[in-house]
């Protein structure tokens, strides 16, 4: 079966400042244990704000380091799903239901690609 990669775009802009609130990670958590009782779920994980991160960047010959937040880009990566579906169709299910779980202040996308196998 395939495995797809979601990543998860969120505006910080729209997130709360103290982060998902407690209702959210319950919702968050069900959906969670259900998508890996039913053997889709590989990895799935959240990540720090863009303020805490660095960007590396290979341009022109050369190397160059930028520290966060990175204030040019509105949305950010904000975490990710792999998971490994019968077809396109059920991996997109699943990233709808995970964003259906957020309240309705959140700015939040899911881009989901099928993992290239070797």
């Amino acid at each position: 079966m395939p495995r797809y990669l979601s990543i998860v775009h969120i505006d910080e802009s729209s997130a709360p400042a103290e982060g998902p609130s407690e209702e959210l990670m319950q919702r968050m958590g069900r959906l969670i244990e259900e998508v890996t009782k039913a053997g889709v779920m590989l990895d799935t994980a959240g990540l720090t704000p863009s303020a805490q991160g660095t960007t590396v960047r290979w341009q022109g010959g050369r190397i160059s380091v930028t520290d966060g937040p990175f204030t040019e880009s509105k949305e950010v990566i904000g975490g990710y799903a792999i998971m490994q579906c019968k077809d396109r169709a059920e991996a997109l299910e699943w990233a709808k239901r995970f964003l259906q779980v957020h309240e309705d202040y959140w700015t939040v996308s899911c881009e989901v690609r099928e993992i290239a196998e070797g």
